[in-house]
């Protein structure tokens, strides 16, 4: 009975430092108001090179300013609980964590708008020969993967895992484990530590190696190796009246040109 109750007890312990962790960021004295005329978009950084590509398009359409801030999440957090007027996820798993410090915003308002798979990133001029996954475990080659530690909301997180144990084969997870040379936080940290390591090989989004073609290289997984994640918004229920009707045009097929070139497929 001792040893349950101890249990019981470190695990309620557990949780409330895991809970408590998630939510540091929130702050209750700020008053959520994104009415200000301009929409204004917050999260990660990957889809906004594409976005603000969209935005630049229906500004000038609308007349309307958009802007697309993104980025590590510490970076504007603060401003984003104040006026916010859409939230967007680069997996649902991020979306959800984001919304446990977003508190106006309303889960059951999420909206999946695009989807990617994971590809390989490889130096420019691919000097290794990666063409696919079992290339990945050979003994001299040195990978970067995306993980958020247990402390960083990003989409990348378990995403390596996936991959490797897409067959259910504990020996490629065993083998691509043992070549991964950094688990970085987020994927600008990723893209940072895959050029000063000059590493071989790095599990990512299509719109990383597109938008940094002079750097790297990109090769497709097969089929029965391919993971794919999503990219959703949520609006704010305050949010400023021209914000749904972006929303409505970035899926629109003159948006969805725009962000095909960049990876995104709906």
């Amino acid at each position: 009975m001792k040893f349950l109750t101890f249990l019981a007890c470190t695990s309620l312990g557990f949780a409330t430092t895991i809970i408590q962790a998630q939510s540091t960021l929130f702050d209750p004295s700020i008053v959520h108001n994104p009415k200000d005329g301009v929409v204004k978009l917050y999260g990660a950084g990957g889809p906004h090179t594409a976005f603000r590509r969209v935005a630049d398009v229906w500004g000038k359409k609308s007349g309307t300013k958009v802007e697309i801030i993104a980025g590590p999440e510490s970076r504007w957090s603060a401003d984003a609980q104040s006026d916010a007027d859409v939230l967007w996820g680069t997996s649902e798993q991020s979306m959800t964590a984001f919304l446990e410090t977003y508190k106006t915003f309303d889960h059951n308002k999420v909206n999946p708008i695009y989807i990617r798979p994971t590809v390989i990133a490889v130096q420019k001029g691919n000097p290794k020969n990666i063409q696919k996954f079992d290339d990945l475990l050979a003994k001299d080659i040195s990978i970067i993967v995306t993980e958020g530690k247990g402390i960083y909301n990003t989409s990348g997180t378990g995403t390596w895992e996936d991959v490797a144990a897409r067959k259910g084969s504990l020996s490629d997870v065993a083998g691509f484990r043992e070549n991964i040379v950094s688990y970085s936080l987020g994927s600008g940290a990723s893209f940072k530590a895959f050029k000063e390591r000059s590493a071989d090989a790095w599990i990512t989004w299509p719109n990383w190696p597109i938008t940094h073609a002079d750097d790297m290289d990109m090769i497709y997984l097969a089929d029965d190796r391919q993971i794919w994640r999503d990219v959703n918004v949520v609006i704010s229920p305050n949010a400023d009246p021209q914000a749904q009707a972006f929303l409505n045009f970035l899926i629109s097929e003159k948006a969805q040109i725009i962000m095909k070139t960049e990876g995104w497929q709906r």
